[in-house]
């Protein structure tokens, strides 16, 4: 059977953007499948074995919300399996807490909230995030804050959050998003999400993607291709 990528979806808005249009480009026609297991205690998931790639997105829940969403404890499962199989794993936002967790790390819930476009500083190499440069304005949209795992890398950094970006092995995590370009971003400031930005927050952020944007997104592309091309080189092993 080939390899496919899963995809791990929690909240409708929050889909995979510009993962998706990497994988269809540059992972040589690797099936993709995008999920929701959150509330399902037991969810059918595919040996880690039998992914060419897994991407875990973000999501409004905490990390270890087992209580509400019994599916979490599955996803970290296959995370930690991912990692094992040196499967390429990609984790944004939540879906990088859920990889900090599954590697033994500690989420911290309300650590310090980051909402908007603004810059991380990049302190070590990894190809995903060459093309952006050293210092990337990107956008941000969480309040909890992972440890770095044992043994990981740390790649990104501000000084609300220590750990914006780490490797793992296979894996990369990143805490703000690089998956989200304009119509993309009207979805979000469009859903639930938007209900607790100040007033004038949503205008604030439009105005700051008009700045942002053109010069983030083709560098995003640049690198999530990198991604990609793990995704293919994975499928060919199978």
């Amino acid at each position: 059977m080939p390899r496919s990528v899963l995809v791990l979806q929690h909240a409708p808005w929050e889909t995979p953007g510009l993962v998706a249009t990497a994988l269809a480009a540059g992972a040589g026609g690797v099936p993709v499948a995008v999920r929701s297991v959150l509330d399902d205690a037991d969810p059918d998931l595919p040996p880690a074995a039998r992914l060419a790639g897994l991407v875990v997105m973000g999501g409004p829940m905490g990390a270890d919300d087992d209580a509400r969403h019994p599916g979490l404890a599955a996803e970290r499962r296959l995370l930690a399996d991912a990692v094992a199989a040196e499967v390429p794993v990609l984790g944004v936002c939540l879906g990088m807490q859920l990889l900090a967790r599954a590697l033994g790390a500690t989420v911290h819930p309300a650590h310090g909230t980051e909402i908007g476009l603004a810059p991380v500083d990049v302190v070590a190499d990894d190809p995903v995030l060459a093309p952006l440069g050293p210092r990337p304005t990107v956008l941000h949209w969480h309040g909890d804050a992972a440890d770095l795992p044992a043994g990981a890398t740390l790649l990104a950094r501000t000084d609300v959050t220590p750990v914006q970006a780490f490797r793992a092995g296979s894996a990369l995590g990143l805490q703000f998003h690089v998956e989200v370009d304009r119509p993309l971003l009207e979805e979000w400031l469009a859903s639930p999400a938007a209900a607790g930005l100040p007033p004038g927050g949503a205008e604030d952020l439009r105005r700051s993607a008009d700045a942002a944007l053109p010069a983030l997104v083709p560098a995003a592309e640049a690198g999530l291709r990198a991604f990609a091309d793990a995704v293919r080189t994975a499928a060919e092993r199978a």
